[in-house]
């Protein structure tokens, strides 16, 4: 021991004539600025994830309902409500706030003799500190706890793609969809807002732990399209993904497309567990080949009904086939979960058009039940002066008649009218078909919505661009202009604004601004509407319709009319994943229709 070490104890007594240091009203001291102190919430950021709640290893908050506070698309309507007993002020739920809504003031005394008052939630029971600016929150890109960019996803060049139907988008590799998966906080608001209800943090969680065949039965509890869906759905969970409030949102449709991937579909019976399946004797009949009768097939293969499908056209998957390009949707991947549906028994008549082939009453004597799930396959007119020309012509036909191998009159110079997806699709096909044709793009589309409230995918916009085709959003067309048996373009004028202050569709428009959009050909894509003429006679008049003409359903697609049931676009779309989730609920009404359930 040095000498320094035996004299050190003796320097405190130079202390000891000292005034010590204290506090007479701790009380009134105010702490550090970042101090850890009691919670504050803004409830209007607050979506109620419950990532906050998922991270609190000492269990100190719990998610629960406030009133005035409703569920929605993206706001699960729970709030945190904190418990003092069991805090330690380590501040990860507000590290991990998706929303940054949480933080914590630095206010540090609390006095109360009841215990119950120590748990509240904060931002709707007020307390003094509620307006104290100073405190811990976040550090502005300091840190985060999960990374806020997506994985991004390859696909081919427009140069490369331009001029071919082959898929653009090349899929996650294993290390991509590992990487993105973990950016998910498991929150579960994406479940809640996707039509079909998919497990979607479950299986997001089964990529985390690379068990792809429990993320395949995941899928295939609420959504027997997995290949289809992982490639073309809307994804409306993406919208309201909590982690989007801070940067992209999880690529929730592409890592289900990465699970179905995974598997060959001959591994599918063995994985699912679906090699045997007693049949219980009764039989249904299912109209249209697309989203919801395929649903509705599985699931009702799965509970022992023979199912035999009826489609018009010459193979299965109805719109998904018809009406989406190859190069987003490949006819492999359709046939894919097609025909693991078909492997379960159900059995598929092709080139049957029910009303002329076979009618609904012979399906009705055949049959225990019937389901009818027809699309949404017919086009609609702006019905401008000039529609009845001969070089107008409807998307959906065209579409169709692509994958029909029928030869499409492309012209030179083409104008669309539309800004959904529909329109972009047409426009995106009739741009490759230009480029082969003539060597260079010259196509148009344009929409009454401005850019910003077009309905099509904002991907689609982007890549529909990238290949050359000029949209031109924000205009309302007046006339089609024709010279003999000549087409020449397109007169429109430009549009304010497109709903009134209700949301109803309303267009105004300036007749001072007006412009002219050349073309030798017109493709209308305004919108699809359903073609119900199947339905005759008695069943016509005993059908109970809504004052929009759609046929009325119960919350299991059950019509008025007890052994038919109806679903798809027809009820509700259009929307792939809307038709699954209806045609699901109705094998299960059917289920319970026949007294099987």
């Amino acid at each position: 021991m040095s000498l320094k070490d035996i004299l050190s104890p003796f320097t405190a007594w130079k202390h000891v004539v000292k005034d010590p240091v204290t506090i007479k009203d701790p009380f009134t001291r105010e702490a550090a600025e970042r101090y850890r102190g009691f919670h504050k919430n803004d409830i209007e950021t607050c979506i109620g994830c419950g990532t906050c709640e998922d991270i609190c290893q000492n269990a100190a908050i719990d998610m629960v309902p406030v009133d005035g506070i409703e569920t929605r698309d993206g706001d699960s309507g729970l709030r945190p409500m904190v418990d003092y007993g069991r805090c330690c002020w380590c501040a990860l739920c507000v590290d991990v706030c998706t929303t940054n809504s949480l933080s914590l003031s630095n206010h540090y005394n609390w006095i109360d003799e009841d215990p119950d008052q120590f748990r509240y939630i904060p931002g709707v029971d007020k307390k003094e500190w509620d307006t104290n600016e100073k405190g811990w929150k976040k550090p502005e890109g300091n840190y985060e706890l999960y990374d806020i960019n997506r994985v991004k996803m390859e696909e081919q060049a427009p140069e490369s793609r331009d001029d071919s139907f082959i898929e653009i988008v090349k899929g996650y590799s294993k290390e991509q969809a590992l990487l993105e998966a973990d950016r998910c906080v498991a929150c579960g608001i994406c479940t809640a807002t996707c039509p079909a209800h998919m497990g979607i943090p479950e299986y997001i969680k089964a990529i985390r732990n690379d068990d792809l065949e429990e993320g395949l039965r995941i899928l295939y509890d609420t959504n027997p399209l997995p290949e289809i869906c992982g490639r073309i759905c809307t994804h409306k969970c993406e919208t309201v993904c909590s982690i989007g409030h801070k940067g992209d949102p999880i690529s929730i449709r592409w890592l289900k497309r990465y699970i179905a991937d995974q598997h060959p579909s001959d591994q599918y019976k063995e994985i699912l567990g679906t090699r045997d399946i007693e049949l219980n004797g009764k039989t249904v009949a299912i109209v249209g080949s697309g989203p919801s009768g395929l649903s509705a097939a599985y699931y009702l293969a799965l509970l022992g009904y023979k199912c035999t499908i009826y489609e018009k056209l010459p193979e299965a998957g109805g719109m998904m086939r018809y009406g989406i390009p190859e190069y987003r949707l490949p006819y492999d991947q359709i046939d894919k979960d097609v025909n693991y549906i078909l492997s379960l028994g159900v059995e598929i008549k092709t080139n049957t058009n029910i009303g002329t082939d076979i009618t609904l009453e012979e399906l009705q004597e055949q049959y225990d039940a019937v389901f009818a799930g027809t699309g949404l396959h017919m086009g609609r007119s702006t019905r401008v002066p000039g529609t009845d020309h001969q070089e107008v012509y409807q998307a959906v036909d065209l579409l169709r008649d692509v994958v029909l191998g029928k030869e499409i009159p492309v012209k030179e110079n083409i104008v669309v009218i539309g800004g959904g997806n529909v329109a972009m699709d047409i426009t995106r096909t009739l741009a490759r078909l230009q480029k082969v044709k003539f060597g260079k793009v010259s196509i148009i589309a344009t929409s009454l919505e401005s850019e910003d409230i077009m309905p099509a995918d904002r991907e689609e916009v982007v890549e529909a661009r990238e290949e050359n085709a000029t949209i031109i959003p924000g205009w309302g067309p007046t006339k089609i202009e024709t010279e003999g048996e000549h087409l020449k373009g397109l007169h429109v004028v430009k549009c304010t604004s497109v709903f009134d202050e209700e949301g109803r569709f309303n267009p105004k428009f300036d007749e001072e601004q007006i412009d002219y959009f050349k073309g030798e050909m017109v493709v209308e894509s305004i919108g699809q509407g359903m073609d119900i003429s199947y339905f005759k006679g008695d069943i016509k008049e005993n059908l109970k319709l809504d004052n929009r003409g759609r046929i009325i359903v119960n919350e299991n697609f059950q019509s008025s009319i007890d052994w038919l049931f109806v679903g798809g676009d027809i009820i509700q779309g259009p929307d792939v994943i809307h038709g699954i989730a209806n045609g699901h609920k109705a094998a299960i009404g059917i289920d319970k229709f026949l007294g099987e359930g």
